[in-house]
């Protein structure tokens, strides 16, 4: 897939976690989190107010370090598939 073509399809995936109404594990959240960062490049650290929130999302990013931000948004959007297609 093309660097354009998965940015558009990145952009779907994104679209529809944010559109989506029904609560989502927290796991998979984290996944998400990391993945999005990294494929949109925002080093910016954990801004919650909550220590352990933080210790999570950064752990969740320390576990993408060595990805490319094309291989973060592949795994985004393979994230956001398989959910959708496993959630029932």
């Amino acid at each position: 897939m093309s660097p354009e073509e998965l940015d558009i399809v990145f952009k779907q995936a994104v679209e529809s976690i944010n559109q989506h109404k029904e609560p989502f594990p927290a796991d998979f959240l984290l996944r998400l989190y990391a993945y999005y960062k990294k494929a949109t490049n925002d080093l910016d650290s954990p801004g919650s107010n909550n220590p352990l929130i933080n210790a999570f999302k950064t752990n969740a990013l320390f576990q993408t370090r060595n990805l490319t931000p094309y291989e973060a948004k592949e795994r985004y959007v393979e994230a956001v598939k398989h959910y959708f297609l496993y959630r029932k």
